[in-house]
């Protein structure tokens, strides 16, 4: 703990970059994951496609990734953050479309019988209904995230990988294990916290579904 009591502002300016880098991918990924988790759950002819493709990409290494697209954006922090933005889109959807699935059908017809359209059902009834199980996946990309983010370090994002790629070149274990705890701290925090608001949002799924139709 010495390197930790030496540089706090250091590992805490890691610490920083690291948690925003996770907050602006589970941002954008949510934003991109939603639209098409309802496309799939609308059409299901294109279900295959993109979970497919999503699969594939879920497969490839995340340095290999990272590698794939400096091309297009060079060794830089958007490199990284569509890297982690197109990992994190698999678990995303998939729990976008469970959580459509999960709804009732009764419910849903309720909601038609009180004259609500297409767009209504959608934004009153649906993803409200289906937030817990969403927001379940957006924990579990938030942990697949911090875990893979310090990878990025390499790459021009900086955050706590910088500590365990320095640790490693110097051979300081010190930075290592700063880094190593910090990490999982980070994603410790976003696991139990993100859980706490699941729970909560699951007592009210039953209280919510029948408000939502009135």
């Amino acid at each position: 703990m010495r390197y930790l009591f030496t540089y706090p502002h250091i590992v805490w300016g890691l610490f920083l970059d690291h948690l925003w880098l996770t907050v602006i991918t589970l941002l954008i990924a949510t934003a991109i994951a939603l639209p098409l988790g309802w496309l799939v759950y609308r059409f299901r002819g294109v279900a295959f496609l993109v979970q497919g493709v999503f699969g594939i990409v879920y497969t490839i290494p995340s340095i290999a990734l990272m590698i794939l697209l400096i091309p297009l954006f060079g060794l830089s922090v958007t490199t990284v953050t569509v890297a982690l933005v197109l990992y994190s889109q698999i678990i995303l959807v998939r729990n976008t479309l469970a959580g459509l699935e999960g709804i009732d059908p009764a419910v849903l017809e309720a909601a038609r019988g009180m004259g609500m359209n297409f767009w209504q059902i959608a934004r009153r009834v649906q993803f409200p209904l289906a937030l817990p199980v969403i927001l379940a996946g957006v924990r579990l990309a938030a942990v697949v995230t911090v875990a893979i983010a310090p990878i990025g370090a390499k790459f021009g994002a900086g955050g706590l990988g910088t500590l365990l790629f320095d640790g490693i070149a110097q051979n300081r274990m010190d930075k290592i294990w700063i880094g190593a705890l910090a990490v999982a701290l980070l994603a410790f925090g976003f696991n139990r916290g993100l859980q706490a608001v699941e729970r909560r949002l699951n007592r009210f799924r039953l209280v919510g579904a029948g408000a939502a139709v009135q």
